[in-house]
């Protein structure tokens, strides 16, 4: 009897665990993006270059303000060619002024693309091999799902191999 409980769970263990296997998993992109060792170093990286542009380009705002002000208060001492003269200059000052902070909004969205690519590109070889050494034959990202059985999660094992591997994403 006891042989027959043994052999019938030796059994059922078999064919759940490759029934298991046969399940699409699943792993959730961004958290991979946002814990993993090197997408936090590069998300730091990218928000202290874009914390430092807008205090450069914050300075420059207040120095055209500062500049708007004393023309302002000089406006009945100069002649109007030159009050209009100087109203241009702050027009061009304010527009170079948008263009920068438009480039580096930019420039700074392109870094973050880069290195989001960069980790998917060195993602796919992990999880191709998470694959073959699980048996498992598919793996979904879990933006694409609705609901799913949560056993079927592997991003944590994912982040632990992807930590060794990849250690920062070089973004320049």
């Amino acid at each position: 009897m006891m042989m027959k409980k043994i052999f019938f769970t030796s059994i059922l263990f078999f064919f759940s665990s490759t029934l298991y296997a046969d399940l699409p998993h699943f792993f959730d992109f961004n958290y991979i993006l946002n814990e993993s060792n090197a997408g936090k170093k590069a998300q730091t990286t990218l928000k202290n270059k874009l914390d430092s542009g807008i205090k450069t380009l914050n300075g420059k705002e207040k120095s055209i303000q500062d500049s708007e002000k004393k023309l302002i208060q000089k406006k009945k001492i100069i002649s109007a060619e030159e009050y209009k003269k100087e109203i241009q200059k702050l027009r061009t000052s304010v527009a170079k002024l948008q263009k920068e902070r438009s480039e580096l909004v930019n420039s700074i969205a392109k870094k973050k693309k880069k290195a989001k690519d960069e980790l998917l590109k060195n993602l796919n070889p992990i999880i191709k091999d998470y694959m073959i050494k699980n048996k498992i034959r598919l793996v979904l990202n879990k933006k694409a799902l609705v609901l799913a059985d949560e056993n079927l999660d592997i991003t944590q094992s994912i982040i632990k191999i992807l930590n060794t591997k990849l250690k920062e994403i070089k973004l320049n």
